[in-house]
């Protein structure tokens, strides 16, 4: 447990340094950036929120919450509180077109900055669990790497920079915003950032 916990922690931070990421919209206060490695594409939502960084902290690191801003998920339960800073979750996700709705079981890892120029961290990741097997109702689907970094502009605002490497289980959703016929992407980034203040 204790190296997924950290595996987790530093895939997150080793996809937030990688360069070449390229822009692909900027809106008022949401910039989407993406990065493609050989068959992986990676994306970037960055966003100005007008809280501080303590508190989307605190709101980011509880998946429960997660519903209250977005669509894609429908249901998220605690299915296991390995530690303080650690969470075993499954969350369900809508069907797409012509898909079977998706189920998650992932490892949701937070670890507040040792240092002032640090950012909070919520890192995802899926992991397998006995007890909670595969159902016929569900396509169970991966998360690589995914999580939030959270970075002090001051005592009232942050930047908040939400990370996935994308997998087959999580392209549907992706599928037609990074192609330019939805704005799913933003649209949940929206409704992020107005969740937050």
């Amino acid at each position: 447990q204790a190296y997924l916990s950290y595996s987790n922690i530093a895939a997150l931070t080793h996809l937030a340094r990688k360069s070449g990421w390229d822009i692909t919209r900027t809106l008022d206060n949401v910039k989407i950036w993406t990065h493609e490695e050989g068959a992986v594409l990676s994306f970037k939502v960055e966003m100005q929120v007008k809280v501080p960084s303590h508190v989307a902290f605190a709101l980011l690191s509880d998946f429960r919450l997660r519903q209250h801003w977005d669509r894609h998920f429908l249901t998220c339960e605690v299915l296991q509180a390995v530690s303080e800073e650690e969470k075993i979750y499954r969350v369900t996700a809508p069907p797409t077109m012509g898909h079977t709705p998706r189920d998650f079981v992932i490892l949701v890892s937070q670890r507040q900055p040792c240092r002032p120029q640090e950012p909070y961290t919520v890192a995802v990741r899926s992991v397998s669990l006995r007890a909670v097997p595969p159902s016929p109702e569900f396509c169970r689907s991966e998360i690589l790497c995914a999580g939030f970094q959270i970075h002090s502009n001051g005592s009232s605002s942050c930047t908040v920079c939400y990370f996935n490497q994308v997998t087959s289980g999580v392209m549907p959703y992706l599928a037609a915003n990074l192609t330019g016929s939805s704005k799913s992407i933003e649209d949940t980034a929206l409704e992020c950032i107005k969740f937050l203040e």
